[in-house]
């Protein structure tokens, strides 16, 4: 009776103090649980349509548990990518066991897949499958010229694509198979100068889909310039969902429009034990790009539209 009693006199107590202050006295509790319900409830909408093109599986990563969270979640599709491996095989192996999430494989011209390896990317676009499980060719990531030259080893090999202003012939050729076989070309972290010009190379070439991998970021980042001229040239432009809020991206994205971007990796505890597109991550995440200026219309573009769209699959609507 005496713990009820005091109960009742911090209760008031605290709502003199609020009303003092000309707050409302509210159940904060409640509030809370309602507005991180609510928020969750967003989270899952977002996610249920949604595109991952950027899931890596490279050893260590990603595990079969966090695919069945995606498929869960009601993603629509992942692009399924490793540095140091092609992954169209992978995919082939794995659709049978995750009915109704599409999944998509890879190739990255990095030094452990033969650098620009021709005979490589042919051989991915060959392999059959309904549909084709080879999607997405990206240029070197990690084992670029900047790359080596910034690291702990600066000695080490490299794999370029340009010489003295103009891709090297074996890009050239690569370039062309992905356009004769309607793939996507994506920067990879090669430097700004040499991604714009091997989309200006795609196009002439007739390659439809291009993207600006992480644009924001690592040794590939662009200036607002640059990620408009490669949204001129038809790239979209990748944000990584996890510093989206961070550095002035945001600002980005609205100068270079949401309607050329998209957001990838949606790792929502990228700490053990790591956790992929939980619904509260995503509605918190949702709730401050809202208080930011961006529309529901806008994140539903920038989560499930503009990625189907970016590799030739038609928009979520019916997600």
């Amino acid at each position: 009776m005496r713990i009820t009693c005091n109960r009742q006199r911090l209760v008031i107590a605290l709502t003199v103090v609020l009303v003092g202050f000309e707050l409302p006295a509210r159940p904060f509790g409640i509030v809370g649980l309602a507005q991180s319900s609510q928020q969750a409830a967003i989270g899952a909408r977002l996610m249920r349509g949604a595109v991952d093109l950027h899931y890596h599986v490279d050893p260590g990563y990603s595990d079969l548990g966090h695919l069945r969270a995606a498929r869960a979640a009601g993603l629509r599709t992942l692009v399924l990518k490793n540095h140091y491996e092609p992954t169209s095989a992978l995919v082939l192996l794995l659709r049978p066991e995750f009915p109704g999430l599409e999944l998509y494989g890879g190739f990255v011209l990095n030094r452990s897949n033969g650098g620009n390896n021709v005979a490589g990317v042919e051989y991915m676009a060959s392999i059959d499958g309904q549909p084709r499980p080879g999607k997405v060719v990206w240029l070197p990531a990690g084992d670029t010229e900047k790359e080596a030259r910034e690291s702990k080893n600066p000695a080490r090999p490299f794999v370029a694509v340009s010489r003295n202003g103009q891709l090297l012939p074996e890009v050239k050729e690569i370039i062309s198979i992905i356009a004769r076989n309607n793939l996507v070309l994506a920067s990879g972290h090669v430097v700004p100068e040499d991604a714009l010009l091997a989309f200006r190379e795609a196009r002439a070439a007739g390659v439809k889909l291009l993207i600006a991998t992480h644009a924001a970021d690592l040794s590939g980042k662009m200036s607002i310039e640059q990620m408009q001229e490669a949204a001129k040239l038809g790239a979209f432009i990748e944000f990584d969902y996890r510093n989206t809020l961070d550095g002035g991206r945001t600002d980005m994205i609205r100068k270079v429009g949401p309607e050329h971007c998209f957001l990838s990796e949606f790792w929502t505890r990228n700490q053990a034990p790591k956790e992929y597109a939980g619904a509260a991550g995503i509605g918190a995440f949702a709730a401050e790009m809202r208080k930011r200026g961006f529309t529901d219309r806008e994140l539903e573009m920038m989560f499930k539209d503009n990625p189907a769209r970016a590799i030739g699959l038609p928009p979520s609507t019916s997600f």
